[in-house]
C-alpha cells in the first residue's frame, strides 16, 4: 500500500497566498485604463484575476508539495503577464529612460554620449536634477550598458519606450532567474518582492539602468558565501563574476555593493583555504569582474576618454540639490537650511567606508546582511530617495534565503586580543563606534548648520489673484564669505524650477545686503491654496548652502515673510 504524499508545510501556502494577494496591487488602474484605450489588453488582465482568484483557492487545498510547486509557477506566469500588460498601457518612461534612449540613438548615430546636454528632452511633466548652481543636468550619467543594450530597440519607437522595454525585460528576466535559483518553497517570494505589491515594476516602466544592474546582481547574490568553495571558480563562478562587472557597467550602485560581496567572500574563503588560496579566488573573481566591466566601456574609453570619466562619476559630482527621505530632511523640511550641505556628502561616503570595515571585522555575525548593509549609507547622502533602496529588495530576499549565519560560521575575522573572548563585548562595541563615529559627527555637522543668508520678501507683484509675476527681496549675506544664490519657491516637497534674477547681484560679498528682483520661469508663478506652506529657497554651490523662509501670501501685494 503506497503512502500518502507529504502535505505542503503550511508556511508554504501561506507564502504562496501572499504572492498571489500582491498581484492584486496596483491591477485596477491598470485595467481601467486598458478599458478605456486597449480592450484586448483589459481582457488579458480580467483572465489574470480569474487566475488570481483560482490560484488563492488551490493555495489552501492542494495537498501534494509538488501541486504547490507547480500552482507557484502558475502564479509567477500570472505575475508576468500581468507586467508585460502595464508596460504596454505606461512605456513612456522618466528623465532617466529618455536620457538613455537619446544616449542609445547618439550610439548608433556614432556620435559622443557623455557630456553632452540634451535639455529639449525635458518638459511635459518630465522631472529634471536641478543642481546648486542654479542650472539642471541634461547629460547622460551613467555607465554605457544600458544605451549599449538598449540600442537595438530604438525600432520600438521615438519617446523612451526602447529604454522601458530593456528595463522591464531585465526585471522579468531577474525574477524567473531568482524564481529558479532560490529553494522551492520559498519561491513563491521571488514573485511577491519582484513582481507583486506594483513597486519594481512601476520602476521597470520609467526605465531605470538600477533595474537592469538589479536584474544582473541576480544570480551573483544567490548562494554568494559559496563563489570559489574549494579554491575554483568554475564556469559558474566565472559567470558570476562576469554578471558582477556587468551590474557595475550598468548603473553606479553595484559599485557600493562590490566591496562588501568581495571582501565576504574572501573572509569565506580564508577561513576555509587558508590566505594564500583565498586571495587566489579573489583575484580571479574580481579580475574577471573587472574585464567583463572593462570590455563593457573600452569603446568610450577610448573616444571619448574624459567625458566618459565625468559622466560615469556623474552622480558623485554633479552638486544635486537635496532630495529625498533621509536626513536630509532636517536642514531641507524641519529647519531653515545649513551652511554645511557638504558634509552629508562627507557624511555618506563615510559611513560606507566604516560599515565596510565594521563589516571585515565581524564578518561572521554581519556577513548575511552584505546586500542590505550598503544602502544604510544612502541614508545620510544628499540625494536619499527611497529608490535606492526599493530597486536592490529582491538582492535581500536572495541572501536571506540563501546566505544564513551558518555560511559565515567558519570565516576568517582580524583577530585583535582586545575584540576576542567572553570580556571582549565593551571593546567590540567601541570599535564600532569609533569606525562609525566619523560618518556620525559629519552627519551631526550638517544638520546642525545654519542658514547663511537671512531673506525677506518685500514686495509682490500679482497678475490675478491667484498668480504672482514678481518678487522683491532683501537679502543678507551673514557669514564671512562670497555667496552666489539661485532662488526658488517650492510648495511641500521637491524642488520646482529656479526663479530668474532680474535685479540683484550674482555675488552677493560677505556681510552684505542687496535687494532682489525675482521672475518666475514661467512668468507667473501660481499662488497655491489657501494654509499650503509656501517656502523661499536659495542654494549656493561654493560652499554648498541652503537657506529657507516661509513666505504667506495675503491679499494685498506687501507683505512679509518669516526668514
Amino acid at each position: 500500500m503506497s503512502a500518502d504524499p507529504e502535505p505542503p508545510a503550511q508556511w508554504h501556502r501561506v507564502l504562496t497566498l501572499l504572492a498571489d494577494i500582491s498581484l492584486f496591487i496596483g491591477t485596477r488602474s491598470v485595467w481601467a485604463r486598458a478599458a478605456e484605450h486597449r480592450l484586448p489588453v483589459a481582457a488579458v488582465i480580467s483572465v489574470c484575476y480569474a487566475s488570481i482568484l483560482v490560484c488563492g483557492v488551490l493555495a489552501l487545498v492542494v495537498r501534494r508539495t509538488r501541486s504547490l510547486a507547480r500552482l507557484d509557477l502558475c502564479v509567477l506566469i500570472t505575475a508576468l503577464t500581468l507586467a508585460l500588460c502595464a508596460w504596454v498601457l505606461y512605456h513612456k518612461g522618466s528623465d532617466e529612460a529618455l536620457l538613455t534612449t537619446q544616449a542609445a540613438r547618439e550610439l548608433a548615430a556614432g556620435h559622443a554620449v557623455y557630456g553632452h546636454p540634451w535639455p529639449w528632452l525635458f518638459g511635459h511633466g518630465v522631472a529634471v536634477t536641478p543642481t546648486v548652481s542654479g542650472g539642471y543636468d541634461y547629460t547622460y550619467g551613467y555607465p554605457p550598458l544600458a544605451p549599449l543594450l538598449t540600442a537595438p530597440l530604438l525600432w520600438l519607437g521615438h519617446g523612451a519606450t526602447p529604454a522601458t522595454a530593456v528595463s522591464t525585460g531585465a526585471l522579468l528576466a531577474g525574477t524567473v532567474v531568482l524564481w529558479r535559483l532560490l529553494p522551492v518553497p520559498w519561491r513563491p517570494a521571488a514573485t511577491m518582492v519582484c513582481l507583486g505589491f506594483a513597486m519594481l515594476p512601476t520602476y521597470g516602466r520609467l526605465g531605470y539602468p538600477a533595474i537592469l544592474a538589479m536584474a544582473l546582481l541576480v544570480p551573483v547574490v544567490v548562494r554568494w558565501p559559496r563563489i570559489g568553495r574549494g579554491g575554483r571558480l568554475g564556469p559558474a563562478g566565472v559567470a558570476r563574476a562576469a554578471c558582477l562587472g556587468a551590474a557595475c557597467a550598468a548603473q553606479q550602485l553595484p559599485w557600493f555593493l562590490a566591496p562588501f560581496l568581495l571582501a565576504g567572500v574572501y573572509a569565506v574563503r580564508r577561513g576555509e583555504l587558508g590566505g594564500r588560496a583565498a586571495a587566489g579566488v579573489l583575484g580571479r573573481l574580481a579580475g574577471v569582474a573587472g574585464l567583463v566591466w572593462l570590455l563593457i566601456n573600452t569603446y568610450f574609453v577610448v573616444s571619448e576618454p574624459g567625458r566618459w570619466l565625468g559622466g560615469v562619476a556623474l552622480p558623485l559630482t554633479q552638486g544635486a540639490t537635496l532630495h529625498g527621505q533621509g536626513l536630509i530632511g532636517v536642514s531641507l523640511y524641519y529647519t531653515n537650511g545649513s551652511d554645511r550641505l557638504d558634509w552629508y556628502g562627507h557624511a555618506s561616503l563615510l559611513l560606507a567606508a566604516g560599515l565596510l570595515a565594521v563589516f571585515v571585522l565581524f564578518v561572521r555575525r554581519l556577513g548575511p546582511a552584505a546586500t542590505v548593509l550598503p544602502w544604510c549609507a544612502f541614508y545620510l547622502a544628499t540625494r536619499s530617495q527611497d529608490g535606492y533602496y526599493l530597486m536592490m529588495t529582491p538582492l535581500w530576499l536572495a541572501a536571506g534565503i540563501t546566505a544564513p549565519p551558518a555560511e559565515f560560521a567558519g570565516a576568517w575575522q582580524p583577530r585583535f586580543r582586545r575584540l576576542s573572548g567572553p570580556h571582549g563585548r565593551p571593546a567590540r562595541v567601541a570599535a564600532v563606534v569609533l569606525l562609525l563615529l566619523p560618518a556620525l559627527a559629519s552627519a551631526a555637522l550638517a544638520a546642525s548648520g545654519t542658514p547663511p543668508l537671512r531673506m525677506r520678501v518685500l514686495a509682490v507683484r500679482r497678475v490675478s489673484a491667484t498668480a504672482v509675476s514678481r518678487l522683491t527681496l532683501r537679502v543678507t549675506n551673514t557669514v564671512g564669505s562670497t555667496l552666489t544664490p539661485h532662488f526658488t519657491l517650492t510648495a511641500g516637497q521637491g524642488m520646482d524650477p529656479y526663479w530668474s534674477v532680474l535685479r540683484g547681484p550674482a555675488a552677493l560679498p560677505a556681510h552684505s545686503t542687496a535687494l532682489y528682483e525675482l521672475r518666475p520661469p514661467d512668468g507667473r508663478y501660481h499662488v497655491p491654496r489657501a494654509g499650503a506652506r509656501v517656502r523661499l529657497r536659495a542654494f549656493t554651490p561654493a560652499p554648498q548652502t541652503l537657506s529657507s523662509a516661509y513666505v504667506r501670501f495675503r491679499p494685498d501685494d506687501s507683505h512679509r515673510s518669516t526668514g
